[in-house]
C-alpha cells in the first residue's frame, strides 16, 4: 500500500468536500493517508496522519494538491528537496500546473500508483539570501520566481546585477524577477517578459518598471548565477513564490542558479504547452 499526502486549497470550500471524500476513498483501500494539521483542520478531514514539518515528505509516494496553481506551490515548499511527485488537481481556474478535474482525482492516483503516469520534470531556483548585516543566510526554492522589489515607503531601489560573478549593470527600478521558465507565465509575464516553454531549462531575469533606457529580459542558460545586490539605503522586500520573506537593506545579496533538484509533477499524456496557452488566454475563436 502507498503512503498518499493531501494538501488542501485553504480558502475554497470545493477543495475541503472533495479532500474528505478522497482521503476516505483512499484510506478504504488501504492506503495510508497524511495530511498537515493546518489542511487537516482547514478540510475537517477524519482518520489521517497529521505531519507537520520535515516529516510529513518521508516516505511518501505522491502528494495530491487539491486547489489550484498556489496550492502546487505551497505543496513544493512543505515537501522541500524529498522530490516526492505531486499530482495537481483542478479547484478553480484553469491552471498551468493543475493537471487533474476534481472528478478524476481518485481513478488519477490509482493509475499512477499503478505505474499509468509520467512524472514531468521541472527547473527549480535555488536562491541564497545573504542579508549582509547579522541577520541569518538563508535558503529557498522556488518553482516560478524570486522577487527582488521596493517596499511601500520608497519609490525605486538600486539593484545591481553579476552574472557568473561579473558585472552587469545596476538598474534603477521597482523590482527585478528571476524566474524560472514556468514562472515566465507568472509575474514575469505581467511585467512583460517572454514565454518559455516549461519543459526548457533557463533563467529569466526581467526587471519591473525600469528607469533606464535598457528595459529588456534576459533569458540565460541554466548553469548561470545570478547576484543581485542591494546598493543604496533604500530597503528592499524579497519574495519567492509569492511568499514575501523578508526586507533587506544595503549590500544585501541574493543568489539565483538552478537547483539540482527538480520539481516532479504527475501527467497523463501529452498536454502541449501551446494548447494550454490557448486555453488560458481564449485564443481558441481568434
Amino acid at each position: 500500500m502507498a503512503a498518499v499526502g493531501l494538501i488542501v486549497h485553504l480558502g475554497r470550500a470545493s477543495a475541503a468536500d472533495h479532500a474528505r471524500q478522497l482521503a476516505a476513498e483512499l484510506a478504504a483501500s488501504g492506503h495510508e493517508v497524511r495530511s498537515p494539521a493546518e489542511d487537516a483542520a482547514t478540510a475537517a478531514l477524519d482518520g489521517v496522519n497529521i505531519v507537520d514539518g520535515p516529516a510529513f515528505a518521508e516516505g511518501l509516494d505522491l502528494v495530491v494538491s487539491l486547489g489550484g496553481d498556489g496550492s502546487i506551490l505551497r505543496a513544493l515548499e512543505l515537501i522541500g528537496q524529498a522530490g516526492v511527485p505531486i499530482m495537481g488537481v483542478d479547484h478553480g481556474q484553469l491552471g498551468y500546473l493543475t493537471e487533474v478535474e476534481a472528478d478524476d482525482a481518485a481513478d488519477a492516483v490509482t493509475r499512477f500508483l499503478a505505474g499509468d503516469a509520467d512524472v514531468e520534470q521541472r527547473m527549480l531556483l535555488d536562491i541564497t539570501i545573504d542579508p549582509a548585516d547579522s541577520g541569518p543566510v538563508e535558503r529557498h526554492l522556488a518553482l516560478n520566481e524570486l522577487v527582488v522589489e521596493r517596499s511601500s515607503e520608497v519609490n525605486t531601489i538600486r539593484l545591481r546585477v553579476d552574472i557568473d560573478d561579473e558585472f552587469f549593470t545596476t538598474y534603477a527600478v521597482d523590482g527585478m524577477i528571476v524566474a524560472t521558465p514556468t514562472g515566465s507565465t507568472a509575474y514575469a509575464f505581467s511585467a512583460r517578459g517572454p514565454i518559455i516553454d516549461p519543459a526548457h531549462r533557463a533563467l529569466l531575469v526581467t526587471p519591473v518598471s525600469p528607469h533606464m533606457l535598457f528595459d529588456r529580459s534576459l533569458v540565460l542558460e541554466p548553469s548561470t548565477r545570478v547576484d543581485l545586490t542591494l546598493d543604496g539605503h533604500r530597503p528592499a522586500t524579497v519574495s519567492v513564490d509569492g511568499r514575501r520573506i523578508t526586507t533587506v537593506g544595503d549590500g544585501a545579496m541574493i543568489r539565483c542558479c538552478a537547483a539540482p533538484q527538480s520539481a516532479r509533477l504527475v501527467t497523463f499524456g501529452s498536454r502541449r504547452f501551446h494548447h494550454v496557452l490557448k486555453a488560458k488566454f481564449g485564443l481558441n475563436d481568434r
